[in-house]
């Protein structure tokens, strides 16, 4: 095979069928085998997987099923793919994602552009069709959030607020070198994996594909955005699955910041710590001034207090 899909799924049969549908209707040039590692889901995904199977829906499509008995994490049951995959390109794809006409083809052309390409990552939509910012200024530098986190980015032209912010501010438009691309969908190379290791483990969900997207850049591969391949990305279904909007919000900053705290220099995480600290203690204010509800400022702002004080005590004891 040249290209292994790869899709970690917990309890996602209806998203992971319209995943695996898109694959089977918009299928790369190249021959390709579909790899499903369920994590001991209980909502039938596995049923649906073995009778589609069995009864012609999947089309005589190459699908390997790899089942956990327990829920290993987004990060292992990627490895464990890896290793049971001999591919040469490994494209990883949430459950709850669609691919577009042409979007694998795209991202294998991009990812061949230049032998220097370790991954390749498409431009991510809404269930509406809406642009989902998936490239950022990552890790951010404290200019950076306090233009953007008071609102100084009004102040400057458009275009030149775009190029420096990146995100939400940016029209993903064009191709371009990125330093981090979400797992949601990223196509790599095997040797990059080969190279540079998987996923780090002791992330069980969330900062996990930033961990390892920090990793291949500082081993001297490029990263690239191209934004000729699209994939809707419905988004967070499986953890809402698992937490309420609150607990899902406190666990996805826990894992970046955890992936930050082990990839940056010190000084730089604690004045990114500061920094955010800063605009959502103000943020807070705000709300209460205005009567609004404060939880969700509350919930970033513990996440952020713990880590700085983690990073601020390790510092002291050395």
């Amino acid at each position: 095979m040249d290209v292994s899909i790869i899709i970690v799924n917990w309890n996602g049969r209806d998203l992971l069928a319209k995943c695996i549908e898109s694959i089977i209707k918009h299928p790369p040039s190249a021959p390709y085998e579909i790899v499903v590692v369920d994590n001991a889901s209980t909502d039938g995904s596995v049923e649906w997987l073995r009778a589609a199977h069995s009864d012609g829906r999947l089309k005589e499509t190459n699908l390997k099923l790899i089942e956990n008995a327990e829920n290993v994490g987004f990060g292992r049951a990627n490895n464990i793919a890896f290793s049971q995959t001999k591919a040469r390109m490994l494209l990883l794809l949430n459950s709850d994602t669609e691919v577009k006409e042409g979007t694998i083809d795209r991202l294998v052309e991009a990812l061949k552009s230049n032998e220097k390409v370790g991954g390749c990552g498409p431009k991510l939509l809404n269930t509406d069709g809406s642009l989902q910012p998936s490239v950022c200024r990552n890790p951010f530098g404290v200019w950076e959030i306090l233009v953007a986190g008071l609102r100084l980015s009004y102040m400057l032209p458009r275009r030149l607020c775009a190029e420096l912010l990146l995100g939400p501010y940016w029209d993903h438009s064009r191709r371009r070198k990125v330093r981090v691309l979400p797992g949601a969908a990223i196509l790599l190379r095997r040797e990059v994996i080969d190279s540079v290791g998987g996923f780090d483990e002791e992330f069980h969900f969330y900062g996990e594909d930033i961990e390892l997207c920090f990793r291949i850049i500082n081993s001297g591969w490029e990263l690239l955005f191209e934004p000729g391949a699209q994939v809707v990305h419905h988004g967070c279904k499986s953890a809402l699955l698992r937490w309420g909007p609150e607990e899902r919000s406190r666990r996805e900053a826990d894992g970046a910041l955890r992936c930050c705290r082990k990839s940056l220099p010190r000084f730089h995480f604690v004045t990114y710590c500061l920094a955010s600290c800063l605009l959502f203690s103000l943020a807070r204010i705000w709300r209460e001034a205005r009567g609004g509800c404060t939880k969700d400022v509350d919930v970033l702002l513990g996440v952020y207090r713990k880590h700085l004080r983690e990073a601020v005590s390790s510092q002291n004891r050395i």
